[in-house]
């Protein structure tokens, strides 16, 4: 059983920032922020996580039945991750590409304290064991001296890639001829970039990938040693009540500072006929997977192919949703979607063996989702993109990129996207 305590807060921007800076104390920490890109579909402005009390921890062997388990017995809000490699889990397919963050497959913790900020609100939803706390840890908060943004957020850094550009036109390449073969249409094909015996200051460097892209799923994961620092600009998928929804990106254009400019760009990725085609096939998996798991004739595109503007780039976003039955249970609602349509392809098993054929690292976080769990049994999951994966314990910084490869793609743009894609991650982490 939990606790609700409502404060009023005058100034939501700086609890927010003494919010996460207080958090970082706890061994587990979730940090979801919307940056005030709110919705018809939005929940929360912000939702902080902290403490576990219980936690679920597993490789993809039986991970979802597992899982299924742990959040039957617990019945209450849990919140983390499910990496990309649980496609091993949902299908006959293996990972054995190269690993150097070793980020558990699948994490998910029960929190002793919650903090869901909605408006000029903090509610603090803490477990009864530790209610008492609640006032004291309002106060720490609201008189916390936030520390100073403007250090250097890591050390020399000299960031790699894990492929040449020849070797990626190279794979691009091969990929092209499986889709003219007929093995797939599709192909969300990505590439990593890293550092080695790097240490990082992750608040540091979320909140400055967080201040240059103000992202809608924006994410500070901290499990012991590991963290995850994201500006996803995606939804994986959402559960309210019996309502699915889902929202694929496929499109990318950069954005200009000239206004004329970046309205061209905008109206160009609009009507692009190749970015279009991408995301319509994506939608079109989507809706597959989304009917797995809805009742008959309840699927359907809200939004198709609709531009919207972040800080660092214009993205193409449609919006499925589904009705489900309300004896389904959630975990098999992810099961049966995931891994995202998006950052997969079509045919979806064929498209994920070749990714594992061509790509030359575990994707492992990357590509998968964080998200929560509540009592009601509703819950938000992103798509890990944008983000910055970091191993304290073994030094290791990754962040990765990748695209849609359709026949009609041209591997020197491909590259070029990846680049624009990358721009925030190494500005951030070259930034002093």
């Amino acid at each position: 059983m939990r606790k609700t305590i409502a404060y009023s807060i005058a100034n939501i921007t700086q609890f927010k920032k003494a919010a996460l800076q207080w958090s970082q104390q706890f061994d587990e920490v979730t940090w979801l922020d919307s940056n005030n890109h709110t919705s018809k579909y939005s929940s929360f402005d912000a939702l902080l996580a902290v403490d576990g009390l219980t936690a679920f921890v597993t490789d993809a062997k039986n991970a979802f039945h597992d899982f299924k388990e742990y959040q039957n017995t617990t019945k209450d809000w849990l919140f983390g991750y499910v990496s990309y490699d649980l496609k091993n889990d949902v299908e006959h397919l293996s990972s054995s590409n190269l690993d150097n963050l070793h980020f558990p497959e699948l994490y998910f913790y029960q929190p002793k304290k919650i903090i869901k900020i909605v408006g000029g609100t903090a509610e603090f939803i803490y477990l009864n064991m530790v209610d008492d706390e609640i006032e004291k840890d309002f106060t720490a908060i609201s008189s916390l001296v936030l520390e100073e943004d403007k250090n250097e957020v890591s050390q020399d850094i000299k960031i790699k890639m894990r492929i040449f550009k020849d070797e990626y036109f190279r794979k691009v390449n091969k990929m092209l001829a499986y889709i003219q073969r007929g093995d797939i249409y599709e192909a969300n094909f990505c590439q990593e970039f890293y550092a080695e015996n790097t240490e990082i200051k992750p608040l540091k460097v979320f909140n400055k990938l967080n201040a240059i892209s103000e992202a809608p799923f924006a994410t500070f994961l901290k499990v012991q040693d590991k963290y995850v620092l994201s500006a996803s600009p995606e939804r994986y998928l959402k559960k309210t009540g019996n309502t699915l929804l889902s929202q694929p990106i496929k499109g990318t254009a950069k954005r200009s500072k000239n206004a004329a400019e970046d309205k061209e760009l905008k109206d160009h990725l609009s009507q692009d006929e190749k970015e279009r085609a991408e995301n319509i096939m994506i939608v079109d998996l989507v809706r597959n997977d989304l009917s797995k798991s809805a009742t008959k004739g309840s699927v359907k595109v809200e939004e198709l192919c609709k531009v919207y503007s972040f800080e660092q780039v214009h993205q193409m976003v449609s919006t499925v949703t589904a009705e489900i039955s309300s004896e389904k249970n959630v975990v098999e609602v992810l099961k049966e979607t995931f891994p995202m349509g998006s950052m997969t392809g079509a045919p979806k098993v064929s498209a994920m063996e070749i990714i594992e054929e061509l790509e030359s690292f575990k994707r492992g976080l990357y590509s998968g989702a964080v998200g929560y769990i509540t009592p009601e049994q509703d819950f938000d999951f992103n798509v890990i993109i944008r983000s910055i994966l970091f191993n304290a314990t073994e030094k290791y910084v990754s962040y990765a990129v990748g695209g849609a490869i359709t026949a009609k793609a041209i591997p020197e743009k491909e590259y070029e996207e990846c680049l624009i894609k990358a721009k925030a991650m190494r500005q951030v982490l070259e930034s002093r």
